[in-house]
């Protein structure tokens, strides 16, 4: 490869945008947490702004998109449940969703939405097996398939032979509403029961397809109930599998315009949760394999390499997501910290900054204070040698606002750092 052109290290923190904390003295987790690695790389580069839109809190799966430049219209976008079940069998007219694992308590309210979150493989495999062999439909051409991913996640997969199951159906997962096939945060309390699945326009295959959901989630609590794993994970003191809330419906299979023909790139990925790693394959990008979910120093290491075949390279490190999530701002703090020092201090070692920039931004914010995504701006920041510094020294929130990058949509981002890099060198 040309080692004239500009290369790209494109770094999404999932979640790392937030609000001010009590836990942290009035700062955010950005701001508070000790990041001399970030700061410089901040300090030889410019900084913006990233707004998602005035009231929009959005899932991973649109959120990740918008940041690569893909941004949908509610009718064009196929739906999270698909995106994840890239993989399993599927075709268009089958019915996907996404789904967490969740504890209900003996009235039926949701005690925790992802049953302690870190759920062993074998046990999630074993129920969901359980409830593929032991379901019955009302309908006898009626099939599902439940497949496990990542601790509490599950892909839910219903087909009826001979019909196309419909999409406009919403969730019965209550902490997000389904707007045309883009899931969307919703600010929630302490007391959540699943919702029953309701069709979205007045066609009778919507109304079938809302009848199987319901008749899914009423059969599958029963048959948790009576699980031999559960009941081993009660004497073991761990959280119940008690139902799997569904989510961002979708039945047929995305029609996108390929990565590297969009920008005219090598443009590969490192990614480990399963909605990105379905949206590489869906956009057609290479995905480096770097370890596990906190092995920062191979991703880094992993990413620099890749700088000798590829000229942009994507990793999404998912760490700060997951304690905004947990409502824990010094956790959050943290791993941010974790993250500079065996990230970034492993990738800047591995590098010619005179050739290769670093991109670090976000898909969204998750404030500990909301415990879930919200439409807060985050920041963006390009570093190189060749980037004159605007006076940035830090990647924080309060930063980005005074940035020379300004305000940016997620969908801009990429086309506008690629201009940014081309010109400045």
């Amino acid at each position: 490869m040309d080692n004239s052109v500009v290369h790209m290290i494109y770094v999404l923190l999932d979640g790392v945008g937030d609000l001010p904390h009590l836990d942290l003295d009035g700062k955010t987790p950005l701001d508070a947490a000790k990041t001399p690695i970030l700061d410089k790389i901040a300090s030889e580069g410019v900084i913006g702004v990233i707004s998602v839109g005035k009231g929009i809190a959005p899932e991973s799966d649109i959120a990740v998109f918008n940041m690569l430049g893909y941004k949908f219209k509610h009718a064009d976008y196929v739906g999270r449940g698909v995106i994840e079940a890239i993989g399993i069998d599927f075709k268009d007219g089958d019915l996907a969703l996404r789904g967490n694992y969740s504890t209900l308590n003996e009235e039926q309210v949701i005690t925790d939405r992802r049953a302690g979150r870190h759920i062993e493989k074998d046990d999630a495999r074993s129920v969901a097996k359980g409830i593929e062999n032991a379901i019955k439909f009302s309908n006898l051409k009626t099939s599902v398939v439940v497949a496990p991913t990542i601790g509490h996640r599950v892909t839910v997969r219903i087909r009826t032979n001979g019909k196309k199951l419909s999409s406009r159906i919403t969730n019965t997962d209550p902490a997000y509403s389904n707007i045309g096939g883009m899931g969307v945060a919703k600010t929630v309390g302490d007391y959540l029961k699943i919702e029953r699945c309701l069709p979205l326009d007045d066609t009778e295959n919507s109304k079938f397809t809302a009848d199987l959901v319901n008749e899914f989630s009423d059969k599958s609590i029963e048959i948790l109930k009576n699980s031999e794993i559960n009941s081993k994970r009660k004497d073991q003191n761990k959280k119940q599998l008690s139902c799997i809330l569904l989510r961002d419906a979708g039945n047929k299979y995305p029609e996108v315009v390929p990565i590297n023909k969009k920008y005219g790139m090598n443009f590969s990925c490192i990614v480990d949760m399963p909605v990105e790693l379905g949206i590489s394959d869906v956009l057609e990008m290479k995905a480096f394999k770097a370890g596990g979910l906190t092995d920062y120093e191979e991703k880094a290491k992993v990413a620099a390499k890749a700088m000798e075949t590829q000229n942009s390279i994507y990793g999404h490190l998912k760490g700060p997501d997951e304690f905004g999530h947990d409502g824990d701002a010094i956790g959050k703090m943290k791993n941010i910290e974790e993250i500079d020092q065996r990230f970034f201090k492993t990738l800047v070692e591995n590098i010619d900054p005179d050739r290769v920039a670093i991109v670090i931004s976000a898909d969204h914010s998750t404030p500990c204070i909301n415990k879930g995504h919200s439409d807060d701006p985050v920041p963006v920041l390009v570093s190189a040698n060749f980037i004159k510094n605007d006076g940035t020294t830090r990647m924080t929130e309060q930063q980005a606002k005074k940035g020379s990058m300004g305000l940016l949509q997620g969908s801009e981002v990429v086309l506008k750092v690629l201009e940014l890099i081309k010109f400045q060198k």
